[in-house]
């Protein structure tokens, strides 16, 4: 069965996690520690202060306090079909930010051609060269700290093309869900296939540790990656975008 909406967040954030968390006012706030939005962010658990417009606007004003306490602006994470948050925090003056599309598929649908020799591994601790790929793609050392703090199983992914490195990834599994993050193709060679048979190897690692779907975040601005998902037969299974405090959006 397809997983559902709160499956697939929960290994969303399971698989990058926050360094620290804490709830308010039925919101999950994220310490990020500088490890970039989704780490950052707060996620309304609706049942835990209804609908209704006074007690979500009211919500909504604990977790600002709150997460200006801790240091960092406030940021929600908002599910695609989360309205009742949206428009709550549109009123309040928060921009969108980072359109963002989930993609899912089946393990098998990715493990029906075997990765060329050479062409991918499957390897942790991070390679010394995977790090310097992923810095030069602005995945610095917050983000490798994301990584350390994922509960394993977990893999990084290391990409080889035209005899050199040329990629690097991140892949962890919950639930059944084995999620790639941090997928970053050197400039001098993309558009070569390297970052499809990375997301076969590392489908044929997920297969191997349990996982039975493969999915992968993508902002809908990066149509490259995006184009690339679809050509894998990976289907859209929802997404979500960022609202951002005003004061945050003016900084």
């Amino acid at each position: 069965m397809t997983p559902d909406t709160g499956r697939l967040f929960a290994a969303i954030h399971a698989t990058w996690p926050a360094a620290r968390t804490w709830s308010v006012a039925g919101f999950t706030l994220r310490d990020g520690d500088g490890g970039g939005k989704r780490v950052s962010c707060a996620t309304w658990d609706g049942a835990a202060t209804g609908t209704a417009e006074g007690g979500l606007a009211d919500a909504i004003a604990r977790v600002e306090a709150a997460m200006r306490e801790a240091g960092q602006p406030a940021l929600f994470m908002v599910p695609a079909g989360a309205d009742t948050l949206d428009t709550a925090l549109a009123a309040r003056g928060y921009a969108v930010a980072d359109l963002t599309a989930l993609w899912l598929c089946p393990v098998e649908r990715l493990t029906d051609l075997p990765v060329p020799y050479l062409t991918a591994f499957c390897v942790w601790e991070p390679l010394s060269i995977m790090r310097e790929i992923w810095a030069a793609g602005g995945i610095g050392p917050a983000r490798l700290r994301v990584m350390e703090r994922a509960a394993s199983p977990k893999t990084g992914l290391f990409g080889r093309a035209l005899d050199k490195p040329a990629g690097a990834g991140f892949c962890a599994i919950h639930d059944g869900i084995a999620m790639v993050h941090a997928l970053e193709i050197a400039p001098p060679f993309r558009r070569r296939g390297l970052g499809a048979w990375m997301m076969r190897q590392a489908a044929f690692w997920a297969r191997d540790n349990g996982a039975d779907w493969m999915a992968v975040l993508c902002t809908e601005a990066n149509a490259g990656a995006n184009a690339l998902y679809d050509r894998l037969r990976m289907e859209l299974a929802g997404g979500y975008h960022y609202r951002i405090a005003p004061e945050a959006c003016d900084g």
